[in-house]
């Protein structure tokens, strides 16, 4: 049924959520002199930060999210791979599964976030969100990597964490599932798969071979 597995990054591949929030807390207070707790900027978790900084009604967005991955860089200690992520990428790659990556983050926060994690060589192809000019929750960020890495829509499935993601994927035409170790909100996703853990997700091969 899949040929092609396409994974979030933040709240998929990498917990990242305290990086995320705890740097944007420190961006509204030191540059903005204003003071929000981490509930009130969980809207930011799955989109680009741009997106974010606007939402939040900040005009000078390029100098706010330069700060902001500045900022980010005290976080790292912070972030760490999901338990049985990098196995499930090892698998996938031995069994010539096509894997890859459609984020909200900029090549620059990609290449930061998962070089050091060693994750990259088994996701050939990536999406960021300065490949293409919309992003997350429409459609494009996945048609893009469709259409470069070939794979095709109904052979593929993207997995995420947010409402965002699964957005994206309905109206790219792909099959989402959802990763719960990285959801806030599951009950508010209707996803075609809810993953508890990132080897529940090979049981989708195992069904392929039945």
């Amino acid at each position: 049924m899949y040929t092609t597995f396409i994974f979030d990054v933040d709240g998929t591949l990498l917990n990242t959520e305290q990086a995320i929030l705890g740097s944007l807390q420190e961006l509204l207070r030191s540059q903005y002199n204003r003071e929000m707790n981490q509930q009130e900027l969980v809207f930011a978790l799955g989109i680009p930060g741009a997106v974010s900084l606007r939402q939040l009604g900040i005009e000078d967005v390029d100098h706010a999210n330069k700060c902001w991955i500045d900022l980010m860089r005290d976080y790292q200690h912070t972030i760490d791979v999901y338990d049985g992520i990098q196995e499930l990428l090892t698998d996938l790659r031995e069994q010539s599964i096509r894997t890859g990556v459609v984020t909200s983050k900029t090549t620059q926060e990609f290449i930061y976030d998962l070089v050091p994690f060693g994750l990259i060589r088994n996701l050939p192809y990536v999406v960021c969100a300065d490949d293409t000019k919309l992003h997350k929750p429409h459609p494009e960020p996945l048609l893009k990597f469709l259409e470069i890495s070939g794979a095709q829509a109904e052979a593929s499935i993207y997995i995420g964490d947010t409402i965002y993601d699964y957005e994206c994927a309905r109206d790219a035409g792909v099959d989402f599932g959802l990763a719960l170790w990285g959801c806030r909100q599951p009950e508010a996703i209707p996803a075609k798969y809810k993953f508890t853990h990132p080897k529940d997700i090979l049981a989708l091969l195992s069904l392929q071979s039945i």
